[in-house]
Parts: C-alpha cells; structure tokens; sequence
C-alpha cells in the first residue's frame, strides 16, 4: 500500500509538471484581518540624526558622492569606516557573491564608528541579478541575504521592467508594512531583524519599522536604486522609475555602450549621439518621478553634473567631491 501511495504521488507530481503554469493551481493572495497594516505616515514620526546619513544630505538639498568596494570583509569595513565618502557602494554585481564577507564588512563599519555620529557609513549593495521579473522573483533570497547583513540599501542592475523592481520592493519590506497603492503585502520574514538591528544600533522591534523604503516611509532608512543600462530598460525607463518605494537611478555607460557603441575601447563614447541620448531620457525621467539621479563625476566635470541636476556622483573620497561640496556650499562634517 506505501509503494502504491508513493507511485501515484510520483506520477500526480509529474503531470502537474507537464501542465502549463496558467493551469496550475496558483497561491492565493494572502488575506490580512482589516488594520492589520497601517496607514503610511505623512511625515516622519523620528527627530534627530537618519541611520542613512545620505537620507540626512538629501533633506538638505546637498548631492552625494560614493566610495566603491569589490567585496571586503571585516579589516576593509573597519578601513572605509573612516571614509569622506556619504556612502559606500559594495559590489557583488561582479565581485564575489558572499554574504558572510559582507556581514563582517558591515561589523567592522560598526566597531569604528563614524566622525559623523552615525551608527555606520550607509551601504548600498549591487547585486548579480538580472533585471527582469523571472530572474527577480526567482532570486529574492539574494534581495533578503543583502537586506539582513545590516545595509541601507540595493542597487538593481539592467532594471528592464517596473513589475521586476515591484518584486525587488516586496521582497524588502515586511508583511506589516504601511500600506502602499500598487504594491503587495512584503515577504521578508521574522528573524531578519537580529543582525541588522544590531549594525543600526536600535531594537529589533524598532528596526522591522525603519527598514522601509525612503522617501515612500518617511520614517524609513533603505534606498532602493535601479540601473538603466540597456536597450529593453530604456523602452521602460518611465515607468520603472515610478515604481513605488525607487529613490534614485542611473544610466549605466558602461553596459549601454555595449549595445549601442560596440567593442569597448574607443574614445569619446559617451559623447556618441546614440549613448548622450539615452543619458537625458533616463534624467528626464528621474527628474518626472523625482527621484535622484547617479552619474559619474571628475574634477573637471562635478559643477556642471551638479547644474544638471546629477544628485549622487562617484568619488567620494576624491578632489571631484571636495569640489563638489564646496560648489554646493555644504557645511556639514564629511
């Protein structure tokens, strides 16, 4: 009687295979009791210094500039903890995918300290996913391993469709979360809070409620970018910057002169009237949805990127942002 039990479990299992997913039976929308989530706050309910510093530069119109990292672990974290840079990019786009590496990274962040007062410099993680809705839904793990490390944020790359950056937010936010017009009930789940709780330096309590996206959640502390950077995001760049929960983009020049230059190595490329085109529209579109725009900055360049409304420009730690910070006339401590 097993062996016939199992025999037909086998062969339910393999015709279910075979049937096209539309005939499957698919898993009901959870149902929530009524209040169970709450209204999202018009303003934030917190007074006194962010956890994200850039969140603290951005309410006073200052643009920011980043350091970048390939990979790192607990005596890198401890070396950039001092950085003039308002936040750190962590790259596991390309660098190596290892979230041990990055919770020590993000420990020795938190040992140091910062000249700031913040409990850490922010971290913003790109990560090796495609940005397409299969290859997002299929790899939120990785969006839930970066987001309990103790970041502040994610990065999208080829962010080719809104419905791909929809899953993205989902994926990062919680099942409690204030409701959100187009957006589902969050799946990040109970134990995620211990270890990121501690790198913020508040309650586990209190950060299940700050780990939302900003500026969506006044009160939340996590940015959430996408990076336009090929022909098909490009045909959805309007709308994928509106997605609810996005804070910042960019055009990608590196991978776009691949689809719309060819081999790399030429000079002048991003002059090319193909790649100046795609950088206004995706500026344009950022500037539509106002949300902040990343691009590229030098010493020779940073003020006019700055007239142009460029709000996150690369090097922090460079003349280019001493610069840029001087234009801008900011005050505050790096």
């Amino acid at each position: 009687m097993k062996t016939k039990h199992l025999v037909m479990s086998a062969t339910a299992a393999a015709l279910l295979a075979c049937l096209p997913v539309s005939a499957q039976q698919q898993p009901a929308a959870p149902a929530f009791a009524p209040g169970a989530q709450p209204a999202m706050p018009a303003k934030a309910t917190r007074t006194g210094k962010r956890i994200n510093r850039v969140i603290d530069m951005w309410l006073k119109g200052q643009p920011v500039y980043y350091a970048q990292l390939e990979a790192g672990g607990y005596e890198e974290g401890k070396r950039l903890a001092t950085t003039k840079a308002d936040y750190i990019t962590y790259e596991m786009e390309h660098g190596a995918l290892d979230f041990h590496q990055l919770r020590e990274f993000m420990r020795g962040l938190k040992e140091v300290g910062t000249r700031t007062g913040h409990s850490t410099v922010p971290v913003i993680v790109t990560l090796p996913i495609q940005g397409t809705l299969d290859a997002v839904r299929g790899n939120t793990w990785m969006i839930q391993q970066t987001l309990a490390a103790g970041v502040h944020g994610i990065l999208l790359c080829n962010a080719e469709s809104p419905e791909a950056v929809k899953i993205m937010i989902e994926a990062a936010r919680y099942p409690f979360a204030p409701v959100v017009p187009g957006l589902a009930q969050g799946t990040r789940g109970n134990g995620s809070q211990s270890y990121p709780s501690k790198i913020w330096g508040v309650s586990p309590n209190e950060y299940m409620k700050l780990a939302e996206p900003w500026p969506l959640n006044p009160d939340g502390e996590l940015l959430f970018g996408v990076k336009i950077e090929n022909p098909r995001a490009d045909a959805n760049v309007e709308s994928t910057v509106r997605v609810p929960g996005v804070s910042f983009a960019e055009w990608g020049p590196g991978d776009h002169s691949f689809y719309l230059v060819g081999a790399p190595g030429a000079s002048g490329i991003e002059q090319s009237p193909a790649m100046v085109a795609v950088r206004a529209r995706v500026l344009a579109a950022t500037k539509a949805a106002n949300i902040k725009f990343l691009n590229s900055c030098n010493e020779q360049n940073v003020i006019d990127q700055l007239k142009d409304g460029v709000m996150i420009c690369t090097g922090g730690d460079s003349p280019a942002a001493d610069k840029g910070r001087a234009y801008t006339k900011r005050t505050d401590p790096y």
